[in-house]
């Protein structure tokens, strides 16, 4: 029977072949989400895999990390600082929204969460440039546990042309990733987006992905009360997410 990464790699072939594309493109972040579909689009494609190394005011160990995944798979990788893209276009934002009436304004908690959804967004524009270049896919890093909740950023990381490690919880990611001979040190990396400094995946969601895995797996009745309740709100609310734009009924 054939093993997970065949199944997959297997499955990213036919999406290719289907689309009529040479190959896949691949956001390096330097987390085991990243280095994981990496691996399985060299697995599916060998020779017609680009990664992309896009750092924007980041923590510099993960653009350390990135090239060392690079370096473990021989990945051809190129690198686009977005900081010089990122600080402009938030200063011209800004002067423009600084001139709607006051009532208009966002509370601060929901500024800084627009000005950091900017990133993966401005990140999404690169990939595609890249991919549209050489006639190549994107190939997204996102798992189960994340989609589940909506834990992405619509039409940033979240717009991508194929998801496929999205039927994965984190932990087989991780499995996967130690079967695929990711470094070890990425494999035990706390998971973060680098939205900001500091910035973990855990700390932000308010629970952990064990959590979250026990959830999805046995239901809500397999941790406490008040956890199951923020994941089904967060589950609610990131409906839109994961469909299309709706479109109004006509008679």
């Amino acid at each position: 029977m054939p093993t997970i990464a065949e199944q997959i790699s297997s499955w990213m072939r036919r999406q290719a072949q289907a689309a009529g594309a040479r190959g896949f493109v691949v956001g390096l972040s330097g987390g085991v989400d990243s280095a994981v579909v990496v691996r399985l689009s060299q697995l599916a494609l060998p020779g017609h895999v680009v990664g992309v190394i896009m750092p924007c005011h980041s923590d510099p160990r993960d653009e350390a990390d990135a090239q060392l995944i690079a370096r473990q798979f021989d990945l051809p990788a190129v690198q686009v600082d977005l900081g010089t893209t990122y600080d402009p276009f938030v200063s011209r934002v800004n002067e423009a929204t600084a001139q709607l009436p006051a009532g208009e304004a966002s509370d601060d908690l929901r500024g800084r969460l627009a000005l950091a959804n900017v990133k993966p967004r401005l990140r999404m524009t690169t990939l595609f440039f890249v991919a549209n270049s050489l006639n190549y896919l994107v190939a997204g890093t996102g798992n189960r546990s994340e989609i589940a909740i909506g834990y992405y950023t619509k039409y940033g990381d979240g717009g991508v042309d194929l998801l496929p490690i999205g039927g994965l919880l984190k932990s087989e990611v991780r499995a996967l990733g130690r079967e695929l001979k990711v470094p070890d040190a990425i494999l035990g990396k706390a998971p973060s987006a680098g939205l900001w400094l500091g910035q973990t995946d855990e700390g932000e969601m308010g629970f952990t992905y064990d959590d979250l895995e026990r959830y999805l797996t046995g239901g809500p009745t397999t941790i406490a009360p008040a956890l199951a309740m923020r994941v089904e709100r967060l589950v609610r609310a990131s409906e839109h997410k994961r469909a299309l734009p709706p479109i109004p009924g006509l008679s």
